[in-house]
């Protein structure tokens, strides 16, 4: 193979998003009509993940707090990220730009668990300390899809209040279960957490496909279930997706923990890669190709089993330690297997072009992307082209482009982040 041309594309997601949010958040925890008593200590729950405007909308709720006498602090609601280790999860706060010198108040950081009622649960159930003692606690959190399962409740409030407060302990104690852990046990571990805990308050986010906040949402603990569940299906609905549901091929520039906690989204390229548990049913993705491994991930390539090539790049990017220990924490070991390695990114299309088949190459339904975070921006094949031009989300962006250099890399993707 000489070279591949591709054709690029965007493609449209809608816009709504939330300007002032500051004063949604205030507006969000006085309708909630939650009372906070003059002099009180409370603490906020924060996590680890890149929020978008998290900073802003932590420091609107601590404002909010101040605004009546509140005393308030923030406590890192994480389950085992970073290290598992109390400065280590300070430092991912530090990454997010949640410090005590932006938010104005102390960051009080601990391992230290307490164990809640565990009333008719099979297992234990924990609570970070600094926050058990406090006067009351607030859990700020995005709602979405999970990378391992499907449920009426899945990565948001719940799972905070259950993985995140409950530290490393309660993050082992889920995962032993493998995905009914996630799926059936946080749930009813959350009812349990949300009745015999001092959890007064959630701030339930939900992004748009351009990773802006669309809605903010101030929900009282007995309503955290059921409101959650509206607003999983309300982000299910703005999710982005790829714009076919069948390929014959997928480059992706970069796989990633800033992109995904699995490295890439399960729900943009339809596998999950867990034993006992089958794949989406869109898309379907005949062979996957990854090319490197972002600099944020810091070696950690967790989510590269899903991949059917690999190159030599990515592979020498790779921190097997970190690899290995977030990969057996979750327990989904196929995620963390090596694939097969190319010396160069066109190497790895020649490979998956050789076990395709009958398909021949200028037929072949291909599509390029920087990542499965950002699929606005795309290069498309023509088999792909043929299938989408005529749709009014689809802006064809520029003729065809040569996808590799001379020496066999990916030439620099348009419109790049």
């Amino acid at each position: 193979m000489n070279n591949l041309y591709l054709t690029p594309i965007s493609q449209t997601f809608s816009h709504e998003k939330i300007e002032d949010i500051p004063g949604r958040v205030a507006a969000a925890m006085q309708q909630s009509a939650v009372e906070f008593l003059p002099g009180t200590r409370i603490a906020i729950a924060v996590g680890s993940r890149g929020i978008s405007h998290l900073p802003l909308i932590v420091r609107a709720v601590v404002d909010y707090l101040k605004s009546r006498d509140v005393q308030c602090f923030i406590v890192p609601a994480m389950g085992s990220h970073g290290g598992a280790s109390a400065e280590g999860q300070r430092e991912v706060l530090t990454s997010l730009g949640v410090t005590e010198a932006s938010i104005g108040v102390p960051i009080r950081s601990s391992m230290q668990v307490i164990e809640l009622p565990r009333g008719l649960l099979e297992f234990p159930v924990y609570q970070d300390q600094i926050a058990h003692e406090a006067d009351g606690i607030i859990v700020i959190n995005r709602i979405k899809a999970h990378t391992d399962f499907m449920g009426e409740i899945e990565s948001g409030l719940a799972k905070m209040c259950v993985i995140g407060l409950g530290k490393h302990k309660q993050a082992l104690t889920m995962h032993r279960f493998g995905v009914k852990g996630l799926r059936d046990y946080i749930p009813v571990a959350a009812e349990q957490i949300l009745q015999t805990s001092k959890i007064l308050l959630g701030i339930g986010l939900v992004e748009n496909a351009y990773d802006e906040t669309m809605r903010i949402e101030a929900i009282r603990p007995e309503a955290i279930l059921r409101e959650e569940k509206e607003l999983l299906k309300l982000s299910r609905s703005c999710m982005p997706s790829l714009p076919v549901d069948t390929l014959d091929l997928l480059i992706l520039d970069q796989m990633g923990k800033d992109i995904s906690g699995t490295g890439m989204d399960p729900n943009i390229i339809g596998r999950r890669m867990i034993a006992g548990e089958t794949d989406l049913p869109r898309p379907v993705i005949s062979r996957l190709i990854v090319c490197g491994l972002s600099e944020q991930s810091h070696g950690n390539a967790l989510g590269m089993g899903m991949a059917d090539f690999i190159t030599r790049r990515l592979h020498d990017a790779i921190d097997f330690h970190a690899t290995n220990e977030n990969t057996l924490t979750s327990t989904f070991i196929e995620r963390g297997r090596v694939p097969i390695i190319a010396e160069t990114d066109r190497l790895a299309v020649e490979y998956a072009m050789r076990t395709w088949g009958s398909i021949q190459p200028e037929g072949a339904r291909i599509i390029r992307a920087e990542n499965t975070l950002h699929i606005d921006r795309l290069y498309v094949s023509n088999a792909v082209l043929d299938k989408i031009r005529d749709r009014s989300d689809i802006t064809v962006t520029g003729d065809p482009v040569a996808q590799f250099t001379e020496d066999g890399w990916l030439t620099p993707f348009r419109g790049n982040r």
